[in-house]
């Protein structure tokens, strides 16, 4: 589970920013959402939204967090070596120039790891790796230039991969292309964090595949099997714990009227396998058996369902990490709400996934439904300062009560984070 996230000198975010998940010291015992974590003293969040006006960064978070992951997965494999490192510093002023900054710290198998690196233009300057598998702290590795420093407790072939790190990669990124079994875990955490609606950048080259294209890739393959000659549907017959089930429910759960989904095989190859092209087709609750529609012609709603399903099923089966821009987009307010409550309920998120998102989505504050979706402590904000540059801070900083009307106050602009509108009008001339 991701602690906490730690970023300086990307896009807007131009000064040091920190996103935490760990649960503040609010509501009572009975709230399960907080995590217990196993040989660890904090709990963690399942769960956090950033809100805040348009443009004011809160996509930058998430971005930089997906940038981050790029550059751990691809910068050994895919960067060219006279490319140098493909960031996005603060556009204008003296920061342009300055390094920029990324840092996690998470909880693998029990275990607390701290990863980082500053890197600008021209290769990475710095990379640290920490760990405490006991409770302890252990110096993995120390890089400074050109220059590595492996601790004692890290061991395999790490000159060997030293030898063969370039300065625009990273050793981690390295290491793993050599399967260093002891690094594997921090990089196999990086690779599980699933973006949606967001890129990474120029840190991810075109030819790597697409997260929305990859989900569609392996819900077609799933989808595309026969069974004596007859084309298979998404609601076939599963075992109840199926991912095709899994999904099935969801679409059932969201009331859009969805009853069945299947390939359009004219779009697949003579082989049988899928093309990018493939599409899907949803069947509609209808007398009539030909109540079938391209998802293309489906409303945004249901398509933003649609392509959501699948990576929220694979993040809460795996127990990894989910980052959603603009988790609202399209879709009714309780479907958002469904979503928040199910990564927020230890009896369906079993594996402690983790959900991240940015919203607009008042409703997720507001006890319309009963007790708020988010806790106090999942709620962050973004807002510019006069330098253009984000900032980003907790909600409780504000010491809201527990009885207090949360989205209320936001809408009032108590806790910041909202446009000033001015007073536009069309002059009376131009309105017909």
């Amino acid at each position: 589970m991701l602690i906490e996230f730690r970023v300086e000198n990307h896009r807007s975010l131009r000064d040091e920013q920190a996103l935490s998940m760990e649960a503040a010291r609010i509501g009572d015992e009975t709230d399960s959402r907080p995590r217990e974590v196993p040989n660890q003293s904090m709990k963690l969040l399942p769960v956090v939204a950033i809100y805040g006006a348009n443009g004011s960064g809160k996509s930058n978070v998430l971005a930089a967090l997906t940038y981050m992951k790029e550059a751990v997965n691809l910068s050994h494999r895919l960067w060219g070596p006279d490319e140098g490192v493909p960031r996005e510093p603060f556009a204008w002023g003296q920061k342009r120039e300055e390094l920029s900054l990324f840092e996690v710290q998470m909880i693998i198998e029990g275990i607390r790891y701290q990863y980082g690196f500053l890197c600008n233009d021209v290769a990475f300057v710095e990379e640290w790796i920490y760990a405490w598998p006991n409770g302890k702290k252990q110096i993995w590795l120390e890089r400074e230039g050109d220059q590595f420093k492996f601790g004692e407790n890290l061991k395999g072939e790490n000159k060997v991969i030293e030898g063969v790190t370039r300065p625009n990669a990273l050793f981690l990124s390295a290491a793993a292309q050599l399967r260093h079994s002891q690094l594997w875990p921090l990089f196999s955490w990086f690779g599980s964090i699933h973006s949606l609606n967001l890129t990474g950048g120029p840190a991810a080259p075109r030819r790597v595949l697409s997260t929305q294209y990859r989900d569609e890739r392996e819900l077609v393959e799933m989808l595309d099997e026969s069974s004596e000659g007859r084309q298979r549907t998404l609601f076939d017959e599963d075992p109840p714990e199926s991912v095709l089930n899994q999904f099935k429910a969801m679409l059932q759960a969201a009331d859009i009227g969805i009853v069945d989904v299947r390939l359009n095989r004219d779009e697949l190859t003579g082989a049988g396998r899928p093309l990018r092209g493939s599409r899907f087709q949803l069947k509609h609750q209808s007398e009539s058996d030909d109540a079938w529609l391209p998802l293309e012609q489906e409303s945004g709603g249901t398509r933003t369902l649609f392509r959501l399903a699948f990576p929220i099923l694979r993040s809460l089966r795996t127990g990894s990490t989910l980052l959603v821009d603009e988790l609202e987009s399209s879709m009714h307010p309780m479907l958002a709400d469904l979503i928040v409550r199910q990564f927020n309920d230890p009896e369906i998120n079993k594996r402690n996934a983790q959900l991240i998102f940015s919203t607009h989505d008042t409703n997720l504050l507001g006890t319309l439904v009963g007790e708020p979706a988010l806790r106090r402590d999942q709620v962050w904000l973004t807002e510019k300062d006069a330098r253009g540059a984000t900032v980003l801070y907790p909600l409780t900083d504000f010491k809201p009560r527990k009885d207090e009307n949360i989205e209320r106050g936001y809408i009032q602009g108590r806790y910041g984070a909202i446009p000033f509108l001015g007073d536009f009008r069309f002059p009376a001339g131009d309105v017909e």
